[in-house]
Formats: structure tokens, sequence, C-alpha cells
């Protein structure tokens, strides 16, 4: 197992127990669990989480972030389709323009 992940099961640990999430109680999860941990690990798991609690980065882990949906459909009929056909010709008269073939 990862240092990372043990570290994040170790902090998930804490957090369910109700203490603290410290470097030094980090490294004793991790130790009881019989892992060898890097001793980096477990203060920058400690100094991130004291800046973010592990409940908030629970409760948010679907939220924000990502490029958004695709749009949603056209309401009825033919609207927009005027505007998607003449999407394509601009670009071939942008590629003409530049004298820029690959084919």
């Amino acid at each position: 197992m990862s240092g990372d992940l043990a570290c994040t099961y170790a902090a998930l640990i804490l957090h369910d127990d109700g203490q603290e999430v410290t470097a030094d109680k980090i490294s004793a999860v991790v130790s009881a669990s019989g892992l060898k941990l890097e001793p980096y690990w477990s203060g920058l798991f400690a100094k991130f989480l004291e800046q973010k609690s592990v409940g908030d980065l629970i409760s948010n882990v679907g939220a924000g972030g990502g490029g958004g949906g695709g749009g949603g459909a056209a309401a009825g009929g033919d609207a927009g389709g005027d505007a998607a056909a003449a999407a394509p010709e601009e670009e071939e008269e942008e590629e003409a323009e530049m004298d820029f073939d690959l084919f």
C-alpha cells in the first residue's frame, strides 16, 4: 500500500473516532497496521488537514471542479439547426486562407 493511501485511511479512522488528526496520530495508526511509512507523509497530511477538515473533504467529494456537462437538447423542431450548419464552413474557410493542407 502506498504512503498516501495509508495516510488517507489513517486520517479517516481518526476522524471517525472523533480524534484530532495530527502527524503523530497518523503515524501511530499506520504503524499499528504494520505498514512502513516514509516520515514525510504523516506531516504532509497533517499540515494539509490543518487547512481543511476531514469532514469538509468528505462532504464535498462530488462537488465542484470538472468542465461541466454537455449542453441541453434543443427545445424542439429545427431550433439552432442553422447555427450548427454554419460552423463547419467557417473552419474550412480558415484552412483555405492559411494555405496549409495535411492531405
